[in-house]
């Protein structure tokens, strides 16, 4: 007898739904890529046509580029492909990132690319979506991470950028191109001083404002003439950028990083920076529970992060749990690709980012 194969399986592309002929964030070139979001290992150039969320398109052509084709659904919208009803569903985090739900006679499954149920100004909330598979993340999938309510983080960055700012010290915060660095702009107090940022970010403020989301005023590193502009100001900058000769221009600074990692004893040390700041775009250990109970699902496959001790939890209480092992390796790789995308950016813009 012919095995009846899953409506969606792992391949060598990626994640494929044979019956609609579409692969979910490929990493290698395919006809039909759908994507959850943005970042740099969930969204790979080089496939025929992509299909995004709406509320991302501005972050999906940053990073895909003006030759790329691609089309739209708004969250809540059902598209049917091949008789596969398909639709995007807030995830959470980061501005456009999705879950996809996929339909087809009578069984649901759920892509939940990366999500959190924290509140965050700068994207759609997490909406849980009812399924019988579904396809969860784990990035931080232990109990020791439990996320420090986020208003606490702000104030935390404010008070140490009011402090190096009464000792003229430009404050550096390290944090992720696409997300972090655009969710810190939005939620710290733009009244304590002047902003600058990396080009990275600054490109991708720019697809940010585009869509509608409140950042304050910011200026490009690369366009600023009189050095002494950084004394006492707020800079933003991709990790990558940590200990480099790019942190010279800045003189007297002290610097800080954000990362769910700063969590962890030692992250800090490791990272060699002044400050950590525990602020996470991914669901932290009771955000995974809440979410995957809630979605009543019958099966859950447990991908990138810590795949072992969230499947192993899972099974304890009842719930059938596999691992899934892609190739989506997560933030700290993703941010080392996407500095290398604008590395070029940045030199050719070096006097005026707008040139």
């Amino acid at each position: 007898m012919k095995r009846e194969r899953p409506l969606i399986e792992l391949t060598n592309k990626g994640l494929f739904c044979e019956a609609g002929d579409f692969y979910i964030d490929p990493w290698l070139p395919v006809k039909k890529a759908i994507l959850t979001h943005a970042h740099a290992d969930h969204t790979y150039r080089g496939n025929q046509d992509y299909l995004v969320p709406e509320e991302g398109v501005h972050l999906s052509r940053a990073r895909l580029g003006d030759e790329a084709r691609i089309s739209t659904s708004k969250y809540n919208e059902t598209q049917t492909i091949n008789g596969v009803k398909v639709s995007f569903h807030p995830a959470g985090h980061v501005l456009g990132s999705a879950q996809i739900r996929v339909e087809y006679k009578g069984e649901i499954w759920v892509v939940s690319g990366d999500y959190k149920l924290t509140p965050d100004a700068t994207c759609a909330p997490f909406e849980t979506v009812r399924c019988h598979k579904f396809i969860t993340e784990a990035t931080f999938g232990l109990p020791i991470y439990n996320w420090t309510p986020t208003e606490q983080v702000f104030e935390q960055i404010n008070d140490w950028w009011r402090r190096n700012q009464e000792k003229s010290k430009a404050s550096v915060i390290f944090a992720y191109a696409l997300g972090k660095s655009q969710r810190i702009l939005n939620g710290i107090d733009r009244s304590i001083g002047k902003i600058f940022t990396h080009g990275a970010v600054e490109r991708l403020n720019r697809a940010y404002r585009a869509s509608g989301v409140d950042l304050p005023e910011t200026k490009y590193v690369g366009a600023v003439a009189n050095k002494k502009e950084f004394a006492g100001s707020l800079i933003v900058a991709t990790p990558s950028s940590a200990g480099s000769p790019w942190l010279k221009r800045f003189g007297n600074h002290s610097t800080g990083f954000a990362s769910g990692w700063m969590m962890v004893r030692g992250a800090r040390r490791r990272r060699a920076v002044d400050r950590g700041f525990v602020l996470s775009d991914h669901a932290d250990w009771t955000e995974l529970q809440t979410a995957i109970t809630e979605t009543h699902a019958e099966t859950v496959f447990v991908t990138h992060g810590f795949i072992p001790e969230l499947v192993r939890w899972l099974n304890e209480i009842g719930i059938n749990a596999l691992p899934l092992k892609t190739n989506h390796y997560g933030d700290d790789d993703l941010e080392e690709v996407l500095t290398e995308e604008f590395a070029e950016l940045e030199i050719e813009n070096e006097q005026n980012i707008e040139s």
